[in-house]
């Protein structure tokens, strides 16, 4: 097994899509290339970025069957689709979702119970599904935001550890002290913890998260795989890299993800901005794609200047 198969920088993909709202296959074989040549070290794809609540169990799996098609193993791919509400259709989705060629098959801690159920309850059900899920397949867990937060628990992540199914973590706690204990509980396992929190970045690789998986690698997923490659060598540049960092993923407040789509049809990766999850119309009349072209701009200036 290759324990550095889950280290590094992994952009949350976005879905392309037409005027039509159908996917666009020719953006989306763009998109991957622009983020393999940035550096990156796996893709999570089918994921909230991918608007995969948005999509229908049939167009999950043949967007990642596409995505593992195009990438043909320059780099590990994960992938979730795991939506459902019922318990018998997520297994259905989990399973369909590990013969599509994935490294690993990322679940839902909000699918596991409801809003105000208990930790105990989610615990069970994930354990119920693992079960089910083929042993060939890896296994991730993501605490996505929609349609609600569940943070992960103790009990949780020890077990996740201790099982030797899971390799991957999608953390969105956006805390330190949580993010370090979660590395204590995993410590010496094949569980890495992928940190979706640009602010607490810096801070938890050096705590020993593996590593980075959040929205901003839509825009300069270099940047990223600068600092997690070179933060220890040069720590001075690392710092001040991960300042700017800090700062320009609050641009993720400005409509996202219609802002890293615009911003994709501006580099010519898109033919449009268009999303299931929102409407986009009247963004190009906002401040938004001024202010993101200033952050980007920013950073490519950032980039010169520290010869990085």
């Amino acid at each position: 097994m290759n324990e550095q198969k889950y280290r590094g920088i992994w952009p949350v993909m976005l879905t392309p899509f037409t005027e039509q709202k159908e996917i666009d296959w020719s953006s989306l074989e763009r998109l991957i290339e622009w983020y393999l040549s940035a550096g990156v070290h796996g893709l999570f794809a089918d994921c909230q970025s991918s608007e995969m609540f948005f999509l229908s169990d049939e167009e999950s799996l043949e967007l990642v069957r596409f995505v593992v098609k195009c990438v043909d193993g320059r780099v590990p791919v994960v992938a979730s689709g795991h939506t459902a509400n019922a318990f018998n259709h997520q297994r259905e989705q989990l399973i369909k979702m590990a013969d599509t060629g994935v490294d690993a098959v990322i679940l839902i801690s909000n699918r596991l119970a409801l809003a105000g159920e208990s930790d105990a309850l989610a615990l069970e059900n994930l354990q119920r599904l693992t079960a089910d899920v083929p042993k060939h397949v890896d296994l991730g867990i993501y605490e996505c935001p929609f349609p609600y937060k569940r943070l992960l628990s103790e009990e949780t992540v020890a077990w996740c550890a201790q099982s030797g199914r899971y390799t991957f973590i999608k953390d969105t706690c956006c805390s330190l002290p949580i993010i370090t204990r979660r590395l204590e509980l995993s410590k010496g396992s094949r569980l890495h913890l992928a940190n979706a929190n640009s602010q607490t970045l810096l801070a938890s690789l050096q705590a020993g998260c593996q590593a980075y998986s959040g929205v901003m690698a839509n825009f300069h997923p270099e940047l990223y795989v600068w600092l997690y490659e070179n933060w220890q060598s040069q720590p001075d540049k690392a710092r001040r890299l991960a300042d700017y960092l800090s700062t320009a993923a609050l641009a993720e407040n400005l409509d996202y993800p219609v802002c890293a789509k615009s911003f994709q049809q501006q580099i010519g990766n898109f033919s449009t901005h268009i999303c299931r999850v929102r409407t986009s119309q009247g963004y190009s009349e906002t401040f938004f794609p001024q202010a993101i072209e200033s952050m980007v701009q920013l950073g490519r200036d950032i980039q010169k200047t520290l010869a990085i």
